[in-house]
């Protein structure tokens, strides 16, 4: 009996300005996402980075008061290759970030300030593909900003959020979630996957903790084979894929 063929990819939609990516750790993004971004940013729309931790505990020979600031610099610098300015922190604890109203709240919060149509966030199921284990942080912050989408428009939930001044945003029309197993759709990779590659490497203190292999070699060929797959199911081009709930 043969596999059931995969449905083509969707493009992505594209009547909106501005984007709020939210992830647990320096670098979820440029494992794959960043080439959207580099697309997105080169025409002219407004997208902004909200990390849940510092990535402190994500380097062994570092320790995590020597590691936050350094991986917070590379991850400023791998958000300006590919024209991404803004860079926020929550300043949870990597490893053991916590699902809950807490984590909720902060996200939602930024939401409020930064008012997108779009936000972006990372696999929240229990694994990629059903072959690796997901990360805890992953879960808890992909499934909280999948919630704080609604939160950000809900003047009641968190109405404290009111009185520091951020009043409620009801204008995400999409969450898109990258590194997803049911993708819906995607973004040609093409012109972005170079600045994607660029901007990977700008974790270089973490590229160098993580494998042997040459930096370049090892960022280069993930990507291409990662966009590559994507594309099989986007008319053979490069891709970046999503799952796309519409709100």
């Amino acid at each position: 009996m043969t596999e059931p063929t995969p449905s083509p990819l969707q493009p992505m939609p594209e009547d909106w300005r501005r984007a709020l990516a939210v992830v647990a750790h320096p670098d979820d993004l440029e494992y794959g996402c960043s080439a959207a971004i580099a697309a997105w940013t080169d025409a002219g729309r407004e997208i902004a980075y909200v990390l849940a931790t510092r990535g402190e505990a994500g380097i062994d020979t570092l320790p995590p008061a020597e590691c936050a600031p350094l991986r917070e610099r590379e991850q400023r610098a791998s958000a300006a290759v590919v024209g991404v300015r803004e860079v926020e922190f929550l300043d949870h604890r990597d490893g053991v970030v916590e699902y809950g109203p807490a984590l909720r709240r902060d996200i939602a919060a930024a939401i409020r300030r930064h008012r997108p149509e779009l936000v972006i966030t990372l696999n929240h199921r229990d694994t990629w593909g059903a072959v690796a284990w997901n990360t805890p942080d992953h879960l808890a912050v992909g499934r909280a900003t999948l919630d704080a989408a609604a939160d950000a428009g809900n003047r009641w939930i968190f109405p404290e959020l009111t009185g520091q001044g951020l009043e409620p945003w009801n204008g995400v029309r999409w969450v898109a979630v990258a590194g997803s197993s049911s993708p819906t759709h995607a973004v040609d990779a093409t012109d972005g996957l170079e600045r994607a590659v660029r901007s990977l490497l700008e974790h270089r203190t973490y590229l160098e903790a993580l494998t042997d292999e040459d930096p370049e070699t090892y960022v280069r060929g993930f990507l291409q084979q990662y966009t590559a797959a994507a594309g099989e199911r986007f008319g053979g081009r490069p891709a970046v894929a999503f799952e796309v709930f519409g709100r």
